[in-house]
């Protein structure tokens, strides 16, 4: 189901408390501007926390001037900008740290919505972090996984949502239109490949990148259901759930700029055609549909106490794997390792109850 702008985001109010903080990274993608924009139009009661790698860039990009630009078109809505490299985990450490501290000192208010958007992929070969991990798994997983488990505590405990990013390729058993490889989890034994992965054949660049950006993605959704698993054990934190959301193919999303020219060109054709395409498939969306869908997901009342993976606002299975308590316990297990994770830093346990 597809709110409109007015319906979806009026109707968020009900859900978020009068004050109270949403953060989304990657606040200058695509999705996210629009996100933010939508709720800076309606929400002047939110302090809006927008993450992006490097907010003192000189000079401004365009979508960074853009971002200035709305938070001076509503000045009666507080959107703060922040820096916070994804690619170093001690940064997202210090970040967490930081926006902690000004919640416990009611600087901030609380955190009702933690939107996990930032993402990276590179189809031209290996990228790897500050950290040496590879980078589409840690800025599109391993980061968002440390930051989501020190904020917990920072959230609201009745009313708290942290939204993933999915994809459809996050499913090893659905076929990519758009590369020879999908999805495919190394054994568990063999994760640490994910973060020091061996050099791509020549001529496999692209594909690979697909198969890295597809595994990061189901590493988002299996986080999910290992999260909401601790989170109803916990009496403290049982009402703060997780939803992984897919957003579709977004037309006018820049990340097509990193794609090969013709499935540009297809997707040039496919944002002109949208209004009548939309009419038959929900596969296919503009930023602003899915930014619609995401702030239902993480504000709207209808999605209140809802857990679960997401195509847009419907519930839809995800792929098997995440499904496989015994695999989703093994990747936890993995990345609170890959970020050095303390028990300490959250009030979620390392080991399932």
């Amino acid at each position: 189901m597809l709110f409109s702008a007015l319906s979806t985001i009026s109707s968020c109010t009900n859900s978020a408390n009068m004050a109270s903080t949403v953060i989304i990274t990657g606040a200058t993608g695509s999705l996210a501007l629009e996100a933010v924009q939508q709720l800076l139009s309606s929400h002047s009661s939110l302090t809006i926390v927008g993450t992006l790698r490097n907010a003192s860039k000189s000079p401004k990009g365009p979508h960074l001037l853009r971002l200035e630009e709305m938070a001076h078109q509503y000045p009666s809505t507080k959107l703060l900008i922040k820096s916070v490299d994804l690619n170093s985990i001690s940064e997202v450490r210090a970040f967490s740290n930081k926006i902690a501290g000004l919640v416990e000192s009611n600087e901030l208010p609380r955190i009702s919505a933690i939107i996990c958007n930032a993402f990276t992929w590179s189809l031209e070969g290996l990228q790897f972090s500050k950290d040496s991990m590879e980078s589409t798994f840690q800025v599109n997983h391993l980061s968002h996984f440390l930051l989501v488990l020190k904020l917990l505590r920072s959230m609201d405990p009745e009313t708290g949502r942290v939204v993933m990013l999915s994809s459809e390729v996050h499913d090893p058993e659905h076929p990519n239109a758009f590369s020879k490889l999908g999805a495919e989890l190394p054994s568990d034994e063999n994760l640490d490949s994910l973060i020091r992965p061996g050099a791509d054949e020549a001529g496999t660049e692209h594909d690979m990148g697909w198969r890295r950006y597809g595994n990061s993605k189901l590493a988002n959704v299996m986080f999910m259901r290992s999260l909401n698993r601790r989170l109803q054990q916990n009496p403290q934190f049982s009402k703060i759930t997780v939803t992984a959301m897919d957003p579709g193919g977004l037309v006018d999303s820049r990340a097509h700029d990193a794609q090969r020219s013709s499935t540009r060109v297809l997707f040039k054709l496919l944002a002109f055609s949208l209004p009548v395409t939309r009419l038959f498939t929900n596969r296919l969306r503009s930023n602003s549909d899915s930014a619609r869908d995401i702030l239902a997901l993480a504000l709207a009342p209808e999605y209140a106490s809802v857990r679960g993976h997401f195509n847009g606002t419907k519930p839809q299975l995800p792929a098997r794997v995440s499904e496989d308590a015994g695999r989703c316990e093994a990747m936890w297990e993995a990345c609170w390792k890959w970020v050095d994770m303390k028990e300490d830093e959250t009030c979620i346990s390392k080991s399932y109850p």
